[in-house]
């Protein structure tokens, strides 16, 4: 059985045709224009934390559903878990997190990334309905772990949505180079709307078994309006081909096989006495979401209200499931705009901005303009956790 849904944008419309599901849609997620010659709409997680603010403990019931699926489904002896850039940095590691609590052994987590890194061996891909066409997954620097990477009998893709699974298709096919010991791939999201004839495809050209694992699943449809003042909006949301490496500080480009601790109670001082009953925000940025998540769960645990949020290069149109946007200069020295969707700073009693990058002119301003506090992911050497260093302009 399945149940019609059709949305208008100002781009087009979106006609979905939904099979039965546990999860109700409107739960998972909403619908938005996208800025974009290629595909010009958006879905819209509601438990991403990506567009919409979330609270850690949906986002932990998140990670904890799907990495359940996959292990009831047998995760294989060695397994890759990779998380897709941009919006899916932060549900990936999440997801692999929750395996590994849950008993997963031998397991490697990564992510893709549109950051250059000189002198790094990779793989490439494309994405094609991407604003941003390149995207890299790195070898692990450790010696260690490029030999997990190598040897892999399971792959874990993890995506926060599945339009047609080319881009997967294209990462198997460049994976299976290095490892043709390669047996099984999970291709995971929060929801999948790859049509029967393009999962039959992927599944007969990569030539391994493939299990897909979703909450809700179905087929889309679009139809473009061909809106001339709409389409000639465009965004540069593309990468300069300047290395980053003194940039990054978030590890999951070369490769995790734990789950990260953060510093015992990284708690800057907040109280649940206060008057103000508002939460607090805490905000990542760009593909660093997960240290976010860490903080935003932490201080969820001390009794305080906290809701999690990340920027992204992603251009949106206001309207429907976007009713605000912010945007600024990226702190990640590509001199492109960044954006916050549906995020109006006084509906929270602290924002903290939590980021990989130095203190650079574009995070300086934010926080000052919202009077936010800075707190700065640092991997702690030879030791078994991360640090976050808080400073208030």
């Amino acid at each position: 059985m399945t149940k019609s849904v059709t949305v208008q944008l100002e781009t087009g419309t979106l006609q979905l045709e939904l099979q039965a599901g546990r999860v109700p849609l409107n739960r998972l997620l909403g619908f938005a224009a996208r800025v974009s010659s290629k595909r010009k709409f958006l879905l819209v997680s509601k438990v991403l934390a990506k567009h919409y603010p979330v609270t850690p403990k949906m986002m932990s019931w998140s990670y904890r559903a799907l990495a359940r699926l996959v292990l009831n489904s047998g995760a294989g002896d060695s397994s890759l878990w990779i998380g897709m850039a941009e919006t899916a940095t932060g549900l990936g590691y999440g997801v692999f997190e929750a395996a590994h609590r849950e008993g997963l052994q031998n397991a490697l987590f990564m992510q893709t990334t549109r950051y250059h890194l000189a002198d790094t061996e990779r793989l490439e891909f494309e994405e094609a309905h991407s604003h941003a066409t390149d995207f890299f997954l790195y070898y692990p620097t450790d010696p260690a772990y490029k030999q997990r990477f190598l040897t892999a009998d399971t792959l874990v893709l993890i995506d926060d949505e599945i339009s047609t699974g080319r881009t997967f298709l294209r990462l198997i096919q460049a994976y299976q180079k290095v490892n043709p010991a390669l047996r099984k791939v999970f291709i995971v999201s929060l929801v999948n709307f790859a049509h029967p004839d393009d999962r039959a495809y992927l599944e007969n050209e990569s030539g391994v078994a493939v299990e897909w694992v979703c909450f809700r699943q179905g087929l889309l449809s679009f139809t473009d309006s061909y809106n001339a003042a709409i389409d000639a909006i465009s965004v540069n949301a593309s990468s300069n081909n300047a290395c980053k490496k003194h940039l990054l500080a978030w590890h999951g480009r070369l490769g995790l096989t734990e789950p990260v601790d953060l510093q015992a109670n990284p708690n800057p001082h907040f109280t649940t006495t206060e008057q103000d009953n508002r939460p607090i925000l805490v905000l990542g940025t760009g593909e660093c979401s997960a240290p976010a998540y860490l903080l935003g769960r932490e201080l969820a645990a001390q009794g305080l209200k906290v809701k999690v949020q990340s920027t992204t290069r992603s251009p949106i149109h206001l309207g429907n499931e976007i009713g605000l946007i912010c945007q600024f200069e990226d702190n990640y020295e590509d001199g492109i705009n960044n954006f916050i969707y549906n995020m109006n700073p006084a509906d929270y009693r602290e924002i903290i901005l939590c980021h990989e990058t130095p203190l650079n002119a574009p995070l300086l301003k934010l926080l000052h303009d919202w009077n936010a506090l800075s707190a700065r992911f640092e991997l702690t050497p030879n030791a078994a956790y991360a640090t976050l260093h808080f400073f208030r302009p």
